[in-house]
């Protein structure tokens, strides 16, 4: 049995948390709302497990946070890590009697290998307003066990406000609230010009922000920056006169466990997003925040994706903030302007809408819903993002043609690693573990002659059979075919998927003809190589895959042929050769596309609708840029110039039947006002736009949609200049245009200006209407 009084003696949650019981027994799960500090992650595991009288599992989202809070557990129970309390991560396991901490990633192999989790009595989500993509997806599955098992009892745990939407997602779950413990907070802003370019400055001035409050307060500063390398150079920018940790995910637990410990002197603690909210640094009582986040963004035209630097949300700027505020009152300096703050987005972007989807694919499949079709998610994966997803796991042989696992991606889905390094260490075998041990750290520079850690690599050596010797470079492409490269100037490389990438002179690779390329990622200035290995022409080659094959150009009219030999994107050789006339119309598909050819308005207004469809709802709604132009080749190969080819039979071979049926009640042609123009709706900017006269709109009270986006009017005067740009109607109407009126009834007297534009013209309507 937990001491739950001595547990939670001084944590505000404890205030509330004898009503655990009851609420959750009326609908067998829980939302526990309570802000960062109320100790809701130290007194709600163990009131659970009393309560239930089972073992109790509980999710965070970062290892870090896992461990403190096993720990602290642990601490307060008076017992040893490994007996009541204990925590699993990927490479550390102790086993809990009745409470286990644990990534989410963890959590779904478990739920994997053991789907009924006969030996669990409940499992608690913590910090689910993070929106990290593993957790959103566990969350689902467990919710999907729950209706198979209504003795299994769920907590979700949000320090936002979010709480409501996750009770629904939890079948109508009763929610605790823990009122906020309010310390005082003062807030200043010192911006720095260097803040968004993320210069070395502005790390600089961070440091010197925190070393001037410490000195000032005589307290203990917690400073935010994005990522690991930041920490590294505000580290670098301090002047020493105060002990200075760091605090990420990269550490080793006893090097995270230093920044947490409590200091009898002030300190500087530099952090990752680590320490956002599931995290508490003892004795901080000042806060040093850049403003700035990294997060996972998706570049599907180029198939890359990596972390790049935003400006933080709002949320998170205010859960920083917190941090100073948990033990007394506290001093925040926010390193940007209250304006910069006014503009930060209100929420962070969910994981699942921005990141890769290949692990999470391949987990919904093995889970037994292939694209999470019938599962509570909170928001769908995007169709494009899926369909990439599964296109590499087909790559891989992972999945079938209908997105069930197969056995080759049950075997996969057994490794704790991404689907693609996976596969490769089940190729090459034992002897690969150590450089897939690099790749699973996100390593930078030569990945060759990077750093292992052992203990990771024996834990992988022990997955699979030995094989035989292998290099880096053959590991690396393996997993990454698409990266291969091949140099194409001194620093530049053109990888098999078509990207040209620089490749940073001090990562020791200078010199190497072709690399395979375990990272890179885009920047303002292009795409830069992160991480490679140097490989042998004829392991490059293999990796990808070498095709020859006849492609045509067009230069003046004329069709001219080479042969072409090449692995993916990069050439390696090409000969001028004939093209007959009956080979001309596939052989130019290589070089020309749908976007190649000249549009007539009305194909234009189709490929525009086509390509509104397909950004706003997915599949099935295709790509017109990617639309087959076979039939439209064959008229070029026989000599019709591009600009004659008519492209609106290419655009209405692709409407998908049955739905396209529904094309004019998605994205109608034309939009019905009042006064019965019907304008066209123009699409070619990637949303719904209309050109009218302000006075056709009389009568109209709300703003018509197109598959859920709003319409965009150019309101315009009789003469048709521009008066007004607005997607709220009614909000214009009842404001900007009584201005508007003022100005221009002198202009335009024989046009009517009313002061009611709602009931104004005898052809009014309440509504707009979309007309087909």
């Amino acid at each position: 049995m937990f001491d739950l009084e001595s547990i939670g003696a001084g944590l505000p949650v404890a205030e509330t948390i004898a009503r655990l019981g009851p609420l959750i027994d009326a609908t067998g799960s829980l939302v526990v709302e309570a802000p960062p500090g109320t100790g809701k992650t130290t007194l709600v595991p163990p009131a659970l497990a009393q309560h239930t009288g089972g073992k109790v599992l509980v999710t965070a989202p970062r290892r870090v946070a896992v461990r403190a809070a096993a720990r602290r557990l642990a601490l307060l129970d008076g017992s040893e890590l490994g007996e009541r309390v204990g925590y699993s991560v990927r490479g550390e396991h102790y086993d809990g009697s009745a409470v286990e901490f644990m990534t989410p990633g963890v959590l779904i192999r478990r739920l994997l290998n053991d789907p009924g989790l006969e030996s669990v009595t409940g499992v608690i989500f913590d910090e689910v307003h993070e929106r990290q993509l593993d957790t959103d997806l566990v969350l689902g599955m467990v919710a999907e066990l729950r209706a198979l098992r209504e003795d299994l009892q769920v907590v979700a745990m949000s320090a936002t406000l979010d709480a409501r939407r996750f009770a629904e997602l939890l079948d109508g779950a009763n929610i605790l609230s823990t009122p906020a413990v309010t310390h005082p907070l003062e807030i200043d802003y010192q911006p720095h010009p260097g803040r968004i370019e993320g210069t070395r400055e502005f790390y600089a001035h961070l440091a010197r922000l925190a070393e001037q409050a410490v000195a000032r307060r005589g307290e203990s500063a917690l400073v935010f920056v994005p990522g690991v390398r930041e920490v590294e150079l505000v580290l670098g920018a301090l002047s020493g006169d105060y002990p200075a940790l760091p605090l990420h995910g990269r550490l080793k637990a006893r090097e995270q466990d230093a920044a947490l410990a409590r200091f009898a002197q002030p300190r500087i603690v530099v952090s990752t997003a680590v320490a956002e909210s599931s995290l508490t640094v003892p004795g901080v009582r000042i806060v040093v925040d850049s403003g700035l986040s990294r997060v996972p963004r998706r570049d599907s035209l180029r198939g890359m994706t990596g972390l790049v630097t935003i400006s933080a949300a709002v949320s998170t700027a205010d859960q920083r903030a917190g941090r100073a505020g948990r033990e007394g009152p506290g001093w925040v300096i926010r390193a940007y302007a209250e304006s910069d703050y006014q503009h930060f987005a209100a929420h962070i972007t969910p994981e699942i809408a921005t990141s890769d989807l290949t692990d999470a694919a391949l987990n919904l499949a093995v889970w037994g819903t292939p694209r999470g079709e019938g599962l509570a998610l909170l928001d769908p994966p995007p169709p494009r993002a899926l369909h990439d997803a599964e296109d590499t796991l087909r790559a891989l042989h992972a999945i079938d043609d209908e997105g069930r696992a197969t056995d080759t991606g049950h075997r996969l889905a057994a490794l704790p690693l991404d689907p693609r390094l996976a596969a490769a260490l089940d190729a090459h075998g034992r002897q690969a573990a150590d450089v897939i041990a690099v790749l699973s750290e996100s390593p930078t520079g030569d990945v060759g002659r990077a750093r292992v850690d052992k203990r990771v690599a024996r834990r992988l050596q022990r997955l699979v059979a030995d094989k035989g010797p292998v290099s880096a470079g053959r590991v690396v492409a393996s997993a990454f075919p698409q990266w291969v490269a091949r140099r194409a100037g001194e620093d530049d490389y053109l990888l098999a998927s078509g990207t040209r990438a620089r490749l940073p002179g001090d990562y020791g690779l200078r010199g190497a003809e072709w690399l395979a390329v375990a990272d890179v990622s885009r920047t303002q200035k292009g795409s830069v190589i992160r991480a490679a290995a140097r490989i042998d022409e004829a392991d490059a080659l293999a990796a990808v895959g070498v095709e020859e094959r006849v492609v045509a150009t067009l230069h003046e009219g004329s069709v001219r042929g080479r042969k072409v030999r090449r692995a993916g994107a990069i050439e390696l050789s090409s000969t001028p050769v004939r093209v007959a006339p009956d080979q001309a119309a596939s052989a130019l598909a290589d070089s020309v596309s749908a976007a190649d050819f000249t549009y007539s308005p009305k194909a234009a207004a189709l490929r525009d609708r086509l390509a509104f469809l397909h950004e706003q709802c997915g599949e099935p709604w295709p790509d017109p840029a990617r639309a087959d132009v076979g039939p439209e080749l064959e008229h070029v190969a026989r000599g019709t110039p591009l600009a004659k080819v008519d492209m609106y039979p290419a655009m209405q071979r692709i409407l998908p039947w049955p739905e396209a049926s529904r094309l004019d009640d998605l994205a109608p042609s034309r939009l019905h006002v009042p006064s019965g123009s019907n304008p066209r709706i123009d699409y070619s900017t990637g949303r719904p736009v209309v050109r009218v006269k302000l006075q056709e709109c009389f009568g109209m009270t709300t703003s018509p949609e197109c598959a859920g986006v709003k319409v965009q009017f150019h309101l315009l005067s009789p003469a048709g200049r521009p008066l007004a740009v607005t997607d709220d109607l009614e909000s214009f109407f009842s404001g900007p245009y009584q201005e508007v009126r003022k100005d221009m009834r002198g202009r335009y007297p024989k046009h009517p200006w009313p002061e009611d534009p709602w009931t104004a013209t005898a052809t009014a309507k309440t509504t707009a209407r979309t007309k087909k």
